[in-house]
């Protein structure tokens, strides 16, 4: 008998994320960390992606041209965003509930995204190609994370680049990322992460470093109560980005 096809899939993730869909776009909602959390990523990304592509960040759509891939999308709080500032955008998730509710937000406000039920193994089989994949908050909930890392490197166009960002499993991160916002604060559902699925640096650039990417920026991310906001930081003991990039060969 064939042995059966490696998957990226956690289904029980898959069943968490699919069960809390209708509250995306609630900015007071179940998602609100991530709403929070949404000007610094969306920050990032703008200004990584207009220096990497020589496109002025002030322009009104300076990526016009550009494909991107949202892999992990949810409610499409990132692909809506990405589709505003010009690019062509695939909106991917396992869950056809969440990829529902991100078709129909982005019906009601006139976006055009291409939303798909899908999985990263499916999408590069299928021989889909991108200039930029944002893989943000996903690594730290699938099934094989070298081989999600392995398949989203395979879509990434020679030149092309991808965005990392997750949880570091630290002690510290156990306490304010677990513990701290689930339990105590209760911003996040209980069981949102488990702290042996949580990603180290050196882990990750290991997996992009198999799957042809190289790591060439990399932040942390951090929480100030007082201002209630989030900024970069040097700090990658919890929360941080990295941005990856293929090698034109």
């Amino acid at each position: 008998m064939p042995e059966p096809r490696r998957s990226t899939i956690d289904a029980g993730e898959v069943e968490r994320f699919s069960a809390l869909a209708a509250e995306w776009w609630n900015p007071n909602g179940k998602f609100r960390p991530l709403h929070k959390f949404n000007p610094v990523r969306l920050a990032y990304i703008r200004d990584q992606v207009a220096a990497r592509f020589g496109r002025d960040p002030r322009a009104a759509r300076p990526f016009e041209g550009l494909r991107f891939l949202d892999i992990g999308c949810g409610g499409g709080l990132l692909c809506e965003p990405m589709a505003r500032l010009g690019a062509e955008v695939v909106g991917a998730d396992a869950s056809a509930t969440n990829i529902e509710v991100a078709k129909l937000h982005a019906a009601e406000v006139g976006v055009s995204v291409d939303y798909r039920a899908t999985t990263a193994e499916d999408l590069a089989d299928a021989g889909e190609t991108f200039d930029v994949i944002l893989n943000m908050e996903v690594v730290e909930h699938v099934a094989d994370i070298d081989l999600f890392v392995a398949k989203c490197g395979q879509m990434v166009k020679p030149g092309g680049i991808m965005f990392v960002a997750t949880i570091n499993r630290t002690l510290k991160a156990l306490g304010l990322a677990i513990i701290g916002a689930e339990y105590v604060l209760r911003w996040l559902p209980r069981g949102t992460h488990q702290f042996g699925k949580l990603v180290r640096p050196e882990e990750l650039e290991k997996a992009l470093g198999a799957a042809g990417l190289i790591i060439i920026d990399r932040t942390g991310v951090v929480y100030h109560p007082l201002a209630d906001r989030w900024q970069r930081s040097k700090d990658m003991d919890v929360n941080y980005m990295v941005l990856a990039e293929k090698r034109s060969v």
